[in-house]
């Protein structure tokens, strides 16, 4: 059905989500194949590996590129759900990540075929499927993944065996170090959001939505590539959200110091807190970004000890609104009425709830508590004269 949408056999309700294929992929496709990266536009924020996905269409030659794309994004979801399906059926495993892929998926709508993030989410839920059994492909797979959008790199956050980091170290240094040799300015994207402002769907744009209403004078603009607020004290509400995002860390930091009981669905749980600390406190919450979270979600039910059902069922509803604000509803939230008001801050709102939920959890299953000391016993006393009978 999501097919379908993309390919316009069905449209959609509200903006054309297809744009950013047929015009800004398709755009960099003809500059990558020159073997050169887009280093003079602004919307390409991406690592090096990401060239890989875009590239990725001209191996079905007989298609146009859009529809291409599509087809290898609707292959790539029926890739994972065959996965955490064949792996749900093993012994002491579940399926209850087939059916949290299955459903989250379709809940965000054509957006996510029509975005990469689908075939990013692929490279992390194989990582995290790996685990401990094949840490070599876990590591190799994570460090690869990073080089498709980063966010994967935090797949290796609770990860234990040396052999792991090792692996994600020379598959890193080995596909970077080749982007970086074979084409030019692979490494742009690291100063490319500088700038930014604050994008309209973030946790931090709704103090201006809120504030349009009390006479700010800011704008709503297309940004590097995303509709964002510009005008005063946009710079301080993003810096705040970098602070946030840096709060994040260092409890994940501690967190990772503190942590002594591992479980097998650790490593999963952990990456999927760590994701949703970034994606709830990041100054652009994009809809595809959802993704991550449902691939993460699948891969931490699958294990059927993992105590993150509560927040992946915020997930799943956030997902659900997600689509209402964009695409159905966005003309209301870029206008900051009633509903694009009450949308943000619900879907919005499901994100803290679940982070903080989901850190709770891990904190209370991994960081062992603190005892209190035993009291001093009191010492026979030796002076005493024996009695003798």
């Amino acid at each position: 059905m999501l097919l379908l949408f993309v390919l316009k056999v069905f449209v959609f309700p509200g903006p054309d989500v297809t744009s950013d294929v047929s015009v800004i992929y398709q755009g960099w496709y003809g500059t990558l194949r020159t073997g050169t990266f887009p280093q003079h536009d602004v919307t390409w924020q991406y690592p090096p590996a990401a060239a890989l996905a875009i590239l990725s269409p001209g191996l079905l030659p007989l298609l146009d590129y859009a529809t291409a794309f599509f087809v290898l994004v609707c292959v790539t979801d029926l890739a994972v759900l065959a996965l955490l399906t064949y792996a749900g059926r093993r012994p002491g495993r579940s399926l209850r990540g087939a059916w949290v892929w299955g459903v989250g998926v379709p809940l965000l709508g054509p957006t996510v075929y029509a975005r990469y993030d689908v075939m990013v989410t692929a490279v992390a839920v194989a990582a995290l499927l790996a685990g401990a059994r094949h840490p070599k492909a876990m590591g190799a797979l994570a460090a690869f993944g990073a080089l498709l959008k980063v966010w994967p790199a935090m797949i290796l956050l609770a990860a234990r065996r040396r052999a792991a980091w090792v692996s994600a170290l020379l598959t890193g240094i080995a596909v970077a170090g080749g982007f970086a040799l074979l084409m030019p300015g692979g490494f742009a994207f690291l100063t490319s959001q500088r700038d930014r402002g604050t994008e309209v769907e973030s946790l931090g744009a709704l103090v201006f939505h809120v504030a349009r209403h009390f006479g700010w004078r800011g704008e709503v603009r297309l940004n590097y590539g995303s509709i964002e607020f510009l005008g005063p004290y946009v710079s301080e509400v993003s810096t705040a959200a970098l602070f946030l995002t840096g709060a994040a860390f260092g409890w994940l930091v501690l967190w990772r110091l503190l942590a002594r009981r591992f479980e097998e669905h650790t490593l999963a749980d952990a990456a999927f807190v760590a994701v949703l600390m970034f994606t709830t406190t990041s100054r652009v919450i994009s809809p595809q970004y959802m993704v991550w979270l449902v691939g993460l979600a699948a891969v931490c039910l699958y294990f059927p000890a993992s105590r993150m059902r509560a927040p992946v069922v915020l997930v799943l509803l956030a997902c659900f609104v997600t689509v209402l604000e964009f695409p159905l509803y966005f003309g209301n939230v870029v206008a900051s009425d009633g509903l694009g008001l009450t949308l943000l801050f619900l879907r919005n709102g499901l994100l803290v709830a679940a982070t903080l939920l989901a850190a709770r959890t891990l904190w209370r299953a991994t960081v062992p508590r603190t005892l209190p000391a035993p009291a001093p016993t009191r010492p026979a006393r030796t002076d005493e004269t024996p009695v003798t009978s």
